[in-house]
């Protein structure tokens, strides 16, 4: 083995599950992060009109366009069904609207109006005025390194790898 091929072979070893770890340390403060900011963004918008589920489809639609119901619950643990009532609702208040999806004659596909666009854009201006006046005394680079650490995470737990394993080992 060459000392490249040793050395991914080493940097991919199984994780010891008895022993605490650095991926496990940055799996707990991830969660514990996740739920100090649903708790943040409330603070900032509140629960009505714009609550977490309603901000995080209307940011998906706003950051990755026009998407089917069923890819955008996919990439989220809740169900297919859940996410098509919140689409309707969304609909039926003008924020979103759905069109005829040329690749699948069923499942149509999803956009925001000018209204729902306003509405992020208001949400993103809000949440920057708040968060440009909080003086957060972590160096810039240090959360762009923390950002692409975390990247790199969920692209390898999105990976067929990642899949393959899950499959291998019947969870």
């Amino acid at each position: 083995m060459t000392d490249t091929a040793s050395a991914q072979a080493s940097s991919r070893a199984p994780v010891d599950v008895e022993a605490p770890t650095a991926l496990g340390g940055l799996f707990r403060e991830t969660a514990t992060l996740f739920f100090r900011l649903r708790v943040v963004a409330e603070e900032i918008h509140g629960q009505g009109e714009l609550s977490a589920a309603r901000r995080s489809f209307l940011r998906d639609l706003d950051r990755h366009g026009p998407q089917t119901v069923p890819q955008m619950a996919r990439s989220r643990p809740v169900s297919r069904q859940n996410f098509q009532k919140l689409a309707n609702a969304l609909a039926e208040e003008g924020h979103v609207e759905f069109f005829d999806n040329p690749a699948h004659k069923r499942s149509r596909l999803v956009r925001l109006t000018p209204q729902g666009r306003a509405l992020v854009d208001a949400m993103e201006r809000r949440e920057a005025k708040l968060l440009s006046r909080f003086p957060i005394d972590i160096p810039e680079g240090d959360m762009q390194a923390a950002a692409a650490v975390l990247r790199a995470l969920r692209e390898q737990f999105e990976s067929q790898e990642w899949q393959q394993l899950l499959e291998r080992e019947g969870a």
